[in-house]
């Protein structure tokens, strides 16, 4: 089961294994207070893509298309998300960004249910 949660939200035991998929580590936030058990950062967009997106609404579409390229160079860090859903039956995917609907890990989420 993947979830997903942004990271500045409490940390709670049905997160289960909990990953940062963002470049950044999320402001304001100790790694102790995060319980992260892992960042992945390589997972994440490239830094122009991220900069180019800006969490426009607008651009929602084309940024998922752009993301989704990046991530076919990327097969093995996928690889390595869905081993540890299968081995933590439950992992809980963070990020930082404010907009909960147009971000990095729902496109990443709808690429690792296919």
């Amino acid at each position: 089961m993947i979830k997903i949660k942004r990271s500045y939200e409490k940390p709670s035991k049905e997160d289960g294994y909990r990953i940062l998929v963002d470049r950044l580590w999320p402001r304001g936030v100790s790694k102790e207070e995060a319980k992260i058990d892992l960042w992945l950062k390589e997972i994440a967009p490239s830094n122009e893509l991220r900069k180019w997106f800006l969490h426009d609404p607008k651009k929602w579409e084309r940024f998922k298309s752009k993301y989704r390229n990046e991530l076919k160079e990327k097969t093995e860090l996928i690889g390595e998300l869905k081993k540890i859903e299968k081995e933590k039956k439950t992992i809980t995917l963070l990020y930082s960004a404010k907009d909960e609907q147009h971000n990095n890990v729902i496109a990443l989420s709808e690429i690792l249910k296919k």
